[in-house]
């Protein structure tokens, strides 16, 4: 499959209401649609890098240069057989996991759509449906938290989450327990704690939490082996893991029980499958994150979240979660049993509403 053009797309979304976590609330989401043409057929991707440098040092602005003038011009005009060969014709650029990740989601849905088959079952999936959770910002109130609990366990999600930070945890924490006893929940902290924090965590111990999702640095591993060994509840890493080789480090110090993969995090899913195959063969149980994407991102965690070790609900929301408009056909939606379809359609299985693209694109540029 020869990679003939490409084109990257500056989009800028709306949120239904703001989401607000220890990093800041945001208001909007911008993100890179990444359009491939080859041979007849067309992909599409999404850099999840946003607007701002708080989860990542990746910024839309730097994934764009990154793009443009080093990931784009490697592979523009070449064969392609496999999205491992897009990995290894960049494998020079070092970092920059959100620019790789956005040009090989596109990569592996042209390649799907050229064999006929779903993004799915290219990746590996095996299940038609995957458990869906729910992830929930800072709230102003815990009235306003279970208000908002009570909606979305309406809808069907499986499984809560809810974002802390100091200041805003265990009260937060002890009011979810009283009115809901027996659901599925957790609690993400965005790397807002250090281990001068354990008696919280112990804390929280009492309370049945799923995992504490990322409680100290947003680098580290060590740490979170100590504080491990300080608590029952599990802790599951995210912003910590950006490779295989980060993953094999955190199992091996015992600094988590389960982890978080996202494909924008650790460059793909090529690296996402490495990471799920080793977690497996470790008995470490993943989910899939969530970055707010659009459908199109969407899409493909739906994909890889149908592989066999993604065992836990993901952060893979209805797009109606965040956006009143989706720039997918048909939207996402969760099933009242707290489940989502996985496309079965060849490719990423969802058409692109190129009017809705075409509104929320804020510049493009065609390679």
């Amino acid at each position: 499959m020869k990679i003939e053009r490409i084109e990257i797309r500056h989009t800028k979304m709306d949120l239904v209401t703001p989401f607000t976590t220890s990093m800041g609330t945001e208001y909007d989401e911008e993100h890179i649609m990444v359009r491939v043409d080859a041979e007849g057929v067309t992909g599409w991707g999404e850099s999840v890098a946003e607007g701002t440098p708080f989860y990542s040092y990746e910024t839309v602005p730097t994934a764009w240069h990154i793009m443009k003038d080093f990931l784009i011009p490697s592979i523009i005009g070449k064969e392609i057989n496999e999205a491992s060969d897009v990995v290894k014709m960049y494998e020079r650029v070092r970092g920059h996991m959100m620019a790789k990740a956005g040009i090989e989601a596109a990569i592996w849905d042209a390649l799907a759509k050229s064999k006929g088959i779903s993004l799915s079952k290219l990746l590996g999936g095996t299940r038609e449906k995957i458990n869906i959770g729910v992830s929930i910002g800072i709230p102003t109130s815990a009235n306003e938290l279970l208000r908002n609990i009570e909606h979305f366990l309406a809808e069907g999600y499986q499984r809560i989450k809810i974002k802390i930070a100091p200041g805003h945890d265990l009260e937060l924490v002890k009011a979810v327990r009283r009115e809901y006893p027996d659901i599925m929940f957790q609690v993400d902290a965005n790397s807002a704690y250090t281990l001068a924090d354990v008696d919280l965590f112990k804390k929280m111990d009492d309370y049945n939490l799923s995992l504490i999702e990322q409680p100290l640095g947003y680098e580290d591993i060590y740490d979170h082996s100590k504080l491990q060994r300080e608590i029952k509840s599990p802790i599951c890493l995210d912003e910590s893991i950006h490779s295989l080789d980060d993953t094999r480090a955190a199992i091996e110090l015992k600094s988590c029980r389960i982890i978080n993969i996202k494909p924008g995090r650790v460059g793909g899913y090529t690296e996402s499958k490495l990471i799920h195959d080793y977690c497996a063969s470790m008995g470490i149980p993943v989910w899939h994150g969530g970055m707010l994407e659009s459908g199109i991102g969407r899409a493909g965690n739906v994909a890889l979240a149908s592989l066999p070790n993604f065992t836990l609900p993901g952060d893979i929301s209805a797009s109606k979660k965040y956006y009143k408009e989706d720039i997918v056909d048909p939207p996402f939606v969760v099933n009242p049993d707290g489940t989502m379809n996985v496309p079965t359609g060849p490719g990423i299985g969802v058409e692109i509403n190129m009017k809705n693209l075409d509104k929320f694109t804020v510049r493009r540029e065609f390679f």
